[in-house]
């Protein structure tokens, strides 16, 4: 069972590499060109253009692309961490909290691939709108369960 003090690092380290890889994004929006024509783009069915993509983002893109692609697969694994924390820990609230990160990191990558399978700007703000929520998610995560500890130290 996960302690609180381990969910607490587990949000707070949550929080951080979404900030990472936000910031991430920016230089990638910003410096680099990703080509419209590359392995995986324009498929006819979205996860194997996903995979293709994601495949050849990290291999062959340009070195910011490949470490925000890269990131994001660690973010994916890392938030699945956190959710079977929060299930170990059984509280209601927390676990909810995970979900819902999980469930806006898990979108924000599903949105990233889309981008890339199908260059549309509508991706890149889903993939926006995923990261807020994950955001929103591990920061109430994180505040729940210092609350937990706190009124535990002063009820003791």
């Amino acid at each position: 069972m996960a302690t609180t003090r381990q969910l607490r690092i587990s949000f707070l380290v949550a929080l951080l590499m979404l900030i990472g890889q936000f910031l991430l994004g920016m230089a990638v929006n910003l410096f680099v060109k990703i080509p419209t024509n590359h392995p995986g783009s324009n498929p006819p069915e979205y996860f194997s253009g996903v995979a293709q993509s994601v495949t050849w983002a990290i291999l062959n893109g340009h070195i910011l692309l490949s470490i925000h692609a890269g990131f994001g697969l660690v973010l994916v694994i890392a938030s699945i961490g956190t959710l079977i924390q929060a299930f170990g820990n059984r509280r209601r609230d927390i676990v909810v909290s995970a979900v819902f990160g999980f469930i806006g990191v898990l979108g924000a990558g599903f949105n990233g691939g889309s981008f890339l399978n199908y260059h549309e700007d509508f991706s890149s703000m889903l993939m926006a709108t995923g990261f807020a929520i994950a955001v929103v998610s591990y920061s109430v995560g994180l505040y729940i369960a210092t609350e937990t500890t706190n009124s535990t130290s002063t009820a003791t």
